[in-house]
């Protein structure tokens, strides 16, 4: 199985094979182990690379809007591109080139307006919260720019596909 896995800003390639020791890491191969100490506990023993002979007790912090794991005092943020979801497969058609509109995906209320016009924000970032059934859905930013236009304030009334602001 390839995943791209982005820690700390950065995005790496993982390779594996479930049940196997050796993982490719950015076409390294580096030997595991990995062990479950409780739940969200791993133990991580690497045997070969850089990192031989170490040890780590890896916690999992798997807060939706903001996953991180807690390995050697210091807490990693990390977000993981599975290629078999479709979540993975849109985010990775948008590209980072041009403008990109960012679309109500159901139809709703705009609940909140967390970014305005003419704001730098980052990828991933909120840009507007849009409450439907029942549920608040944070519509984010497919890539780090500018808020160019901001069509929706609090209170409006979005039907899906259309489109709330554009980021450049």
């Amino acid at each position: 199985m390839k995943l791209e896995v982005e820690i700390a800003g950065r995005i790496h390639t993982v390779e594996y094979a479930p049940g196997e020791s050796t993982v490719m890491f950015d076409g390294v191969p580096v030997a595991i182990e990995v062990k479950t100490l409780r739940a969200g506990v791993l133990s991580l023993i690497v045997s070969e690379s850089a990192c031989a002979g170490r040890a780590w007790r890896v916690v999992l912090d798997d807060d939706a809007n903001d996953p991180a794991i807690h390995i050697g005092g210091e807490r990693i943020p990390y977000r993981v591109d599975d290629p078999r979801s479709l979540k993975s497969r849109r985010a990775r058609a948008v590209g980072a080139d041009g403008p990109k509109p960012i679309k109500a995906s159901m139809p709703g209320r705009v609940v909140r307006v967390l970014a305005q016009q003419g704001e730098d924000v980052g990828a991933h970032q909120g840009i507007v919260v849009i409450e439907a059934m029942k549920m608040q859905n944070e519509m984010k930013s497919p890539k780090a720019g500018r808020v160019t236009e901001l069509r929706v304030s609090a209170g409006d009334t979005v039907s899906a596909g259309d489109v709330l602001a554009v980021i450049e």
